[in-house]
């Protein structure tokens, strides 16, 4: 279960950074905001998975044998991508007004790295459904407190975060390939 809680947590750090840059533009309610962002970031954190775990699961049969390698290497990819994005340009600094379809479009780009990380989760013993409600939970409070965060205008936390993520999922790789690896 200690993989899930730290494998939520980096996946969250994609909706908290979004959240972070949300908070900033925003001129709403921010409980409101920060409740739908919570809401929305968390449901498709937890879905994505799901997706992703069915598709390992499926295909089980046909890559059983170095399952492993692909898991391993598309949270390596997943990381990359995550440390890169921190690094350049932020969709959410061109957003000026939060609406309901742009917190759909963002919560659905910031959980499609969840879906590819999704499926790994059949290579660990767990409940699937305890871990998709971990990580929608996590997200839920990570994008919550990023919306708070964001309208005090501290913007700094925005890039560490997804920068933090992406080596928890360095992390996460490597430890998925050294128990499969047989020496």
């Amino acid at each position: 279960m200690l993989e899930v809680l730290v494998l939520s947590f980096a996946l969250s750090m994609d909706a908290f950074a979004v959240s972070i840059g949300l908070g900033i533009k925003s001129n709403e309610n921010l409980k409101v905001l920060a409740l739908k962002a919570g809401l929305y970031f968390g449901f498709f954190q937890a879905l994505m998975p799901f997706i992703g775990y069915l598709g390992g699961v499926g295909l089980k049969d046909y890559i059983g044998s170095f399952d492993y390698l692909i898991a391993f290497l598309l949270l390596l990819i997943i990381a990359i991508k995550m440390i890169m994005e921190a690094l350049g340009e932020n969709v959410e600094e061109e957003i000026t007004k939060v609406s309901t379809r742009i917190l759909f479009t963002l919560a659905i780009a910031t959980s499609i790295d969840a879906m590819a990380a999704g499926f790994s989760l059949h290579l660990f013993n767990l409940n699937i459904y305890l871990s998709l409600f971990i990580i929608g939970i996590i997200t839920f409070i990570f994008s919550f407190i990023g919306v708070m965060i964001g309208s005090k205008g501290t913007k700094k936390y925005e890039s560490k975060a997804e920068i933090f993520g992406g080596i928890i999922l360095v992390i996460i790789a490597f430890k998925i390939l050294i128990q499969n690896i047989n020496f």
